[in-house]
């Protein structure tokens, strides 16, 4: 369990306590405050990180992590009953929502990277992913040098668009870059053999793959096209806002939520690497 490969590689840690006060400087904090009101991004359709349940509300391991970051909030704020507006969007209009201030928050399973972090902030990491291929099980496709020749979707604007066409580049391989608005999409595209491959972090192609009309016919490579750090999306220039989703996610790691939180989402894919386990002991913030 998680709980257990953190205390094998930490002796003790100090929690961040439960009651925070809001932060003075704070731009954000004091707008939620007066609005009584969060704007929280999402996205709709990243099983298992966030997505829109069967109850038609959103659900998933990042918007678990986020509850608890707006429970933190609230008690920032001093405001039990702060109101919760879920707005639903890509990742470019998600990270476009809290740059112009519409949204104050986004929960999904957005990377971190430098040009991001050009125009919003980020909380410290909440999983780390890899990028990847999924194909129909039979495929001749089975690394990198086998996709010449062979048309891939790709969800528009993400990190993994970008990484794939630098790899395309780097390794001189000619193919044929489809992009999609969204992942069901690209499954639907890869089902109907319009597409050979559809590209993506691997944990969100295995959501897709078991919601395919017949998952067994689905097949992963092996090889990893990227490293995707994940983390929720802030408002640049207001590290008091920051520090409460810090605290957040630090009670959540090292209070053992985290533990219920993976199972519930991901512990079907068995347990978490070393990798993942230290992730959350190195992103933990001692009080």
């Amino acid at each position: 369990m998680i709980k257990t490969l953190l205390a094998a590689l930490i002796v003790s840690t100090a929690l961040i306590g439960g009651t925070a006060t809001a932060q003075t400087g704070s731009a954000t904090l004091a707008r939620i405050k007066s609005a009584k009101l969060i704007n929280v991004a999402y996205s709709p359709d990243s099983l298992p990180f966030s997505f829109v349940g069967a109850d038609k509300e959103p659900t998933g391991y990042s918007i678990d992590l986020c509850k608890r970051v707006i429970a933190q909030i609230a008690r920032a704020v001093g405001d039990a009953n702060l109101k919760v507006n879920w707005i639903a969007g890509s990742v470019s209009e998600r990270l476009q929502m809290v740059a112009s201030g519409r949204a104050d928050l986004e929960c999904a399973n957005t990377t971190q990277t430098q040009s991001r972090l050009a125009k919003v902030d980020f909380s410290n990491l909440i999983f780390i992913d890899g990028g990847g291929f999924l194909v129909k099980d039979g495929s001749p496709i089975n690394r990198f040098t086998d996709l010449a020749g062979k048309r891939i979707a790709v969800l528009k604007g993400t990190t993994t668009e970008s990484r794939l066409n630098d790899m395309l580049r780097l390794l001189q391989i000619s193919a044929t870059v489809l992009t999609v608005a969204d992942a069901t999409s690209g499954l639907a595209m890869l089902e109907a053999g319009d597409v050979e491959t559809y590209a993506g972090d691997k944990i969100k192609l295995v959501g897709l793959a078991v919601q395919a009309k017949e998952p067994a016919k689905l097949a992963l490579l092996a090889e990893d096209l990227s490293i995707e750090p994940y983390a929720m999306a802030l408002p640049r220039n207001d590290s008091a806002f920051r520090l409460e989703v810090n605290k957040a996610l630090t009670q959540v790691y090292m209070g053992g939520d985290i533990e219920q939180i993976f199972a519930q989402w991901l512990g079907k894919l068995g347990r978490p690497t070393g990798l993942l386990a230290a992730m959350f002991l190195l992103n933990s913030i001692p009080n």
